[in-house]
């Protein structure tokens, strides 16, 4: 099927193709009586406005490009939802890539992305912004991380985090608060910034309340379901079993509550737990799930704004971007015991 033109519809309506041209873009130059008469009969014809030409012209392809973990993790989802929405009212389109958290794969996706010229680049929850901070730079387009840190801020690359240290010392302190002394916290993947600055949370609540801090206590896991189940039996492993476990997200938290299930263990009666997140399920699990709700929506949106600020200023001076760190806040759900502990008061 041959592709209507400007030329065809010039044609038809009996005008130029600057007029046509003028009159698809809503110009003023146009009256309306013309505009109306050419934008039903491009229309009525099937034209589509050429968007490789299109970007010539502008110099611009209006697309973002999404580098995410996957695209299973309900938390992500979320956030990409906002980023597109945000996205869309400004005119542009989004393409998403996957990069299965694996470092080399999130730059390879960051570089296609580039080949396919888009304005920007957001990445989610990755390393990706300390290994690679010099070549994001080179690629000479704006690049925001979130929940991941460029280390150095620079022309191009920003980051939206969450402030985990603070997520992490609340939980904690949650369940310090309900009487627990042996706490474990199983980790995401290792290195990962934001579990790092969880880690440094969960000690902080343990040192302010005069608990010692056991490295038996800190359990390897991934941020995937199965490494909470996984954890599940090195906890009761130990010889002194911890009564809590926080979690590094809630899908740890997740599989770890499944285990415990199949192990005959009464939640949160023999074991308190707490993860991060508050993704969609976990109001719904048994027994639902105490977690840090992260502002996933507000920090997508913002994310986005971000770009879009960048797109229109170039590269920024100082003080007109900068990265930004927003607050979680503690859900008090069944699964940490505080509503028991409230009705046996």
């Amino acid at each position: 099927m041959t592709r209507v033109s400007i030329k065809d519809i010039a044609k038809a309506a009996d005008v130029s193709h600057s007029t046509v041209s003028r009159a698809l873009s809503d110009s003023p130059l146009v009256s309306a009586e013309t505009k109306t008469r050419i934008q039903s009969l491009a229309r009525q014809m099937g034209y589509s406005p050429d968007a490789q030409a299109r970007s010539l012209v502008m110099g611009r392809t209006l697309t973002v490009g999404v580098v995410v973990t996957t695209i299973t993790d309900p938390f992500i989802a979320e956030i990409v939802q906002a980023i597109e929405s945000t996205a869309h009212d400004h005119g542009y389109s989004v393409i998403l890539a996957s990069s299965n958290a694996e470092p080399e794969r999130e730059i390879a996706a960051v570089e296609m992305l580039r080949s396919k010229r888009v304005d920007g680049v957001l990445v989610t929850s990755s390393r990706v912004g300390a290994i690679y901070h010099e070549h994001l730079e080179r690629l000479g387009v704006p690049v925001v991380l979130i929940n991941s840190h460029s280390e150095h801020a620079g022309r191009y690359t920003f980051s939206v985090n969450v402030d985990n240290h603070h997520g992490a010392y609340q939980a904690i302190q949650h369940l310090i608060q309900l009487g627990h002394e042996r706490i474990a916290y199983v980790t995401g993947a290792a290195d990962q910034s934001d579990d790092l600055e969880r880690q440094a949370g969960y000690r902080q609540a343990l040192t302010e309340a005069g608990l010692p801090y056991d490295p038996d206590l800190v359990i390897p896991g991934t941020g995937h379901a199965d490494s909470g189940e996984q954890a599940l039996p090195i906890a009761l492993a130990m010889p002194k079993r911890p009564t809590a476990v926080f979690c590094y997200n809630d899908v740890t938290a997740i599989g770890l509550m499944l285990a415990a299930r199949q192990a005959g263990l009464h939640l949160p009666h023999d074991l308190a737990v707490v993860g991060f997140d508050d993704v969609p399920t976990a109001s719904y699990v048994y027994p639902p799930l105490t977690t840090i709700a992260q502002p996933k929506r507000k920090m997508g949106r913002k994310a986005m704004d971000m770009v879009l600020v960048l797109l229109q200023n170039g590269a920024p001076h100082l003080g007109q971007v900068s990265n930004v760190v927003v607050r979680g806040k503690l859900i008090v759900r069944e699964s940490s015991g505080a509503q028991l502990l409230s009705a046996e008061a």
